[in-house]
């Protein structure tokens, strides 16, 4: 089973490491479960005005944390860790993208 490559932009590692332990331990987890299967999370589109077609959401924390991720090849790219409080975190993440260009 092939393993893809996990890399988190430097934002999102910033989001990692706010994270509190026990919070910080789940996500972990999701993220190697998604090094695994790049295909465990649910596909993002256009909604509230917040377009994230071609990028994806994985669930920790029984759904209070979002991880925001895009695919390309072998490389998983996460570009959002954060709750989904009034969609934020896809506000966040749709003005990273549109500052790196991914």
């Amino acid at each position: 089973m092939p393993i893809w490559k996990i890399e988190l932009i430097p934002e999102a590692r910033a989001d990692f490491k706010e994270l509190d332990g026990s919070v910080k331990k789940q996500v972990l987890k999701q993220l190697i479960k998604l090094e695994r299967n790049p295909n465990c999370g649910s596909a993002l589109g256009n909604k509230a005005g917040i377009n994230l077609e071609g990028y994806f959401k994985l669930y920790a924390v029984r759904k209070q944390i979002r991880i925001v991720y895009h695919r390309k090849g072998q490389l998983i790219k996460i570009i959002a860790i954060d709750k989904r409080e009034d969609m934020e975190v896809y506000r966040i993440a749709l003005k990273r993208i549109s500052a790196i260009k991914c």
